[in-house]
This record gives C-alpha cells, structure tokens and sequence, in this order.
C-alpha cells in the first residue's frame, strides 16, 4: 500500500500547476505585429470595411450638403391679428391664445388649448365653504 500512496504523490507533485502564468511577450514584439503593412495581409476584409464606411460618408456628406436639415412644418403655424393678450386694450383677467386651424386664415380664430391639465373628479362631498373655496370649476375667473 506504500507503494501506491508513494507514486500517487509523485505524480501530484509532478505535475504543472493547473493556474500556470502566461507566456511572456515583449512590447517591442507586440509593435512589431502591429505595423500598417502586416495587417491588411491579415485581414483581408478590412478592404471591404474602407470600402463600405467611405460609401456610407460619401453619401451623408452628398446628402446634408445638397440639402442640409431644414425647418419642421411648425412654421406654417399662422398666428392671428389678436391673438396676442397683451397687446388687446380690454381690461380682462382671462388671457387666450387664439390660432387660426390648420393654418387657414380664411377659417375663423380658435381658442388654443389650455397647457394646464383639468381634472373633474365627481361625488366628492366637501362642506359648502370648502367647496367654494377649491372648486374652480366654472369660475370665469379660471376658465383656462
């Protein structure tokens, strides 16, 4: 039995380490491979790549230099003579921006949409003082 817990531990110590270093390389090999004349014999499809990205800039730089990014639609908004609060004489509290729709001036002025968001939650049993207090629904003065 002796004889085989001894050859055990031979082959154990024998063998190499299972987590062994890497084989080192120097930096000046490594600049070597890296050269500009080695590498497209190396790969051979880098050819392809030049060819297909410098089609690809080509056709952007055609493309934005014949006719560059250009204003949006939003600019066939017409605005109306009076539709500008500030500039009316009445005295009211209740300012509205008023649009032409679809930019038709033939078509008579609109009420823009409010920018505010108005939630009506019904049922809500609140006492009378409250009520007016915090309901400005149908109050001409918060009519948005």
């Amino acid at each position: 039995m002796s004889s085989i817990a001894a050859m055990a531990s031979r082959r154990a110590f024998a063998r190499q380490s299972l987590f062994r270093a890497a084989p080192r390389r120097n930096y000046s090999s490594k600049l070597e491979e890296a050269t500009l004349d080695k590498a497209p014999k190396r790969d051979p499809e880098l050819y392809v790549l030049l060819g297909v990205m410098s089609g690809a800039f080509l056709i952007a730089g055609w493309y934005f230099g014949r006719k560059p990014t250009s204003v949006t639609s939003e600019s066939n908004v017409r605005i109306g003579e009076s539709s500008m609060p500030w500039e009316r004489d009445d005295d009211g509290k209740i300012y509205k921006y008023q649009y032409h729709p679809h930019g038709d001036k033939s078509q008579p002025l609109r009420n823009a949409p409010s920018a505010l968001n108005t939630v009506i939650v019904p049922n809500v049993t609140l006492p009378a003082d409250l009520h007016e207090r915090f309901n400005k629904y149908g109050k001409e003065e918060w009519d948005y």
